[in-house]
């Protein structure tokens, strides 16, 4: 057994892992309950070929992606988004559930790593929050998972490239339109990008891809040929 197996063993004993759905104490050494794994809604069969949300077998595109042209190149997610991803998602975001981010990673990493490899990233970027809001929360969801994903992924990570200017609107509260308008100038590049090629974004929800365009915006005015993006979670194309 290794060192690092017998730290886990050591962690896990004195801080019992949590289940990611139920928010549940685990045993047995699992990450999550087998009923609540059972649960997961995995992105599979059909999906569109730009956001990759599940769509029917004819469709090309989901109906997001056919009406509007999006700035990012391509990206894919693990999961869709659900009443259990939901709540979920709220914990890790809103109740300090950070312990969840390794789980998150695994799971985008065993479901996505062909996807990004074809797209060979240079470097993984995490969608910023503001200041005003990681003072509050203490954390950015997406760069806690862009950190564990860079460690399985063996692809570097860089929390500085990008900053957020603005302190935005909630956007789960806005329409599709007012999710654009509430993003205009919101990100910055805070550093010379000239070095890489492509870009993959990270962030915990991928759902009209207002945020990732305006990121990838900013990143490609700045010179980045190439931006893809992974999510944890989509909504469904139709």
């Amino acid at each position: 057994m290794n060192i690092n197996r017998i730290k886990e063993i050591i962690l896990d004993a004195l801080f019992p892992p949590i289940c990611p759905v139920c928010a549940k104490i685990v045993a047995g050494g699992r990450k999550i309950c087998p009923a609540c794994e059972r649960k997961l809604c995995f992105v599979d069969g059909p999906v569109c070929e730009k956001c990759g949300k599940p769509v029917d077998d004819d469709e090309k595109y989901c109906s997001d992606c056919d009406a509007y042209e999006h700035v990012y190149d391509e990206g894919r997610a693990a999961l869709v988004y659900d009443e259990y991803m939901s709540k979920s998602i709220y914990r890790f975001k809103y109740n300090g559930k950070r312990e969840f981010a390794p789980y998150y990673a695994k799971v985008m990493a065993d479901r996505l790593s062909e996807k990004i490899s074809s797209w060979d990233p240079d470097v993984i970027v995490p969608v910023p929050v503001h200041k005003s809001r990681l003072k509050k929360r203490g954390y950015n969801q997406a760069q806690l998972i862009a950190t564990e994903l860079s460690k399985r992924l063996k692809i570097p990570v860089n929390s500085d490239i990008v900053s957020r200017a603005a302190a935005t609107k909630v956007q789960k509260k806005l329409s599709a339109k007012e999710r654009q308008n509430n993003l205009k100038k919101a990100f910055n590049v805070t550093q010379n990008v000239v070095k890489y090629e492509s870009v993959l974004i990270v962030d915990d929800i991928y759902t009209t891809g207002a945020t990732v365009d305006a990121v990838a915006g900013c990143l490609k005015r700045a010179g980045i040929r190439k931006v893809y993006f992974a999510t944890l979670c989509i909504g469904r194309g139709n």
